[in-house]
């Protein structure tokens, strides 16, 4: 393998003029929604002095997101998906402004931040997913591979850059013009979507909602390649939950502070990032199914060695290794579950996938923290690493299907 076969292909920017507007926009909107990640929490923590208000306002955006999934998934497989994603951007921009106008308020309201963490959530999510179903449109379902590794290359710079600038415009411009920021961003995200083409599905535009579902929910379960790839992934997710232990992992074991706690949460983007970066080799993949699954065992492996390590300068590179094999993973279920989906299931069966991860993270901290009471924070994350490499070497093992599959199911080329 060449140094150039080794990182990721660029030349989908220079070819693509859709996706190369794609990757620009969602930089933009990443970069913006990063300076809401920041502008929230601190002013809600400012209003109330408790992070138990902070965590409902999350609560509340985590709820929109998910029920927007679930509503977007159906609206992707029967309207155009280029007007979906531009509604959808621009009426997450008229929230933007509603937070900006009521940070300017003398006595800013609470209820109206949850109202719009919440309109956030739903309508980004409705958004997201469209994006996801115009994938295979946009640049093919041969070049999903490449497109991925490049969006989570830009996600992760966009991701590690904009707090840190956040948190300096709250400091020296006040929470409201962050969020008056945030809006124009979405605005420019919206003006550099306007020259994509029009996508309209190939599906039944009066089917019952209920019954689209159902239809989803049976081609997920019935379809083992991307039924196999999508649990694997669960587990991927649950395993990240490991973040939340980190604090008392370092007091308890490490014997750090604040700073050790910092170096733990910066190794796993770290890795993640080379994951995008170094993805090159991924794309030529013959079995995608069989290296998923390494790479989540790999993933899993590295979780049970962070909790079986005595020493901080053991756990980081560890962290980092396993923020590799995460990124290398999600690229290689993102690009089977979207290879293997006909063009009139992506808008519901992405959003039955992306609700699975949002759930999953959830269930998985709330799991973590049970564990660790029972254990400690140690035992606890060395017996989730464990559990989880034994599960997934079981599904590796039986999904025989999974294994052999290609990255797209060649009987859809040209479809989407």
């Amino acid at each position: 393998m060449t140094l150039s076969n080794l990182f990721v292909d660029v030349s989908l920017l220079k070819t693509n003029p859709d996706f190369r507007r794609v990757l620009i926009a969602r930089t933009i909107s990443l970069m913006a929604l990063g300076l809401l990640a920041v502008a929230v929490p601190l002013q809600v923590y400012a209003l109330t002095g408790s992070s138990l208000q902070v965590g409902m306002a999350a609560a509340c955006d985590g709820v929109g997101m998910f029920l927007g999934l679930l509503l977007g998934g159906v609206l992707a497989d029967r309207m155009d998906r280029r007007r979906l994603i531009l509604v959808a951007r621009s009426v997450c921009g008229l929230g933007f402004l509603g937070l900006a106008a009521n940070a300017a308020l003398p006595s800013p309201s609470l209820p109206a931040i949850y109202a719009l963490s919440f309109w956030d959530g739903f309508f980004g999510a409705i958004g997201v997913n469209a994006l996801l179903a115009a994938m295979p449109h946009l640049v093919g379902r041969a070049n999903l591979v490449q497109a991925r590794a490049l969006g989570m290359l830009s996600m992760r710079v966009a991701t590690i850059l904009s707090p840190a600038l956040g948190g300096l415009l709250i400091a020296g411009l006040g929470v409201g013009w962050v969020y008056l920021l945030t809006a124009l961003g979405t605005g420019l995200t919206v003006l550099t979507l306007l020259g994509l083409p029009r996508m309209i599905p190939q599906g039944e535009a009066g089917e019952n909602p209920l019954r689209a579902m159902a239809q989803a929910f049976t081609f997920l379960f019935g379809h083992k390649v991307i039924l196999s790839v999508v649990a694997l992934g669960c587990l991927t997710t649950v395993a990240t939950s490991i973040r939340i232990l980190f604090p008392a992992l370092v007091e308890e074991v490490f014997g750090g502070g604040a700073f050790e706690t910092g170096l733990m949460y910066s190794a796993v983007p770290i890795g993640a990032t080379l994951g995008a970066a170094l993805s090159g080799w991924a794309a030529r993949l013959e079995r995608p199914g069989l290296a998923m699954g390494g790479a989540c065992m790999g993933a899993f492996a590295c979780v049970a060695a962070i909790g079986a390590a005595g020493s901080l300068y053991v756990a980081l590179p560890v962290l980092v290794l396993f923020g590799y094999a995460t990124s290398i993973a999600s690229l290689l279920e993102y690009s089977m579950v979207q290879g293997h989906t006909p063009d009139h299931l992506l808008g519901r069966v992405n959003s039955l996938w992306t609700a699975q991860d949002v759930f999953g993270d959830s269930a998985g901290t709330i799991g973590m923290g049970l564990l660790a009471m029972l254990l400690s924070p140690a035992a606890g994350i060395l017996a989730l690493g464990l559990g989880a490499l034994a599960l997934a070497a079981a599904v590796t093992a039986t999904a025989t299907t999974m294994r052999g599959a290609p990255m797209s199911d060649p009987a859809l080329e040209g479809t989407g």
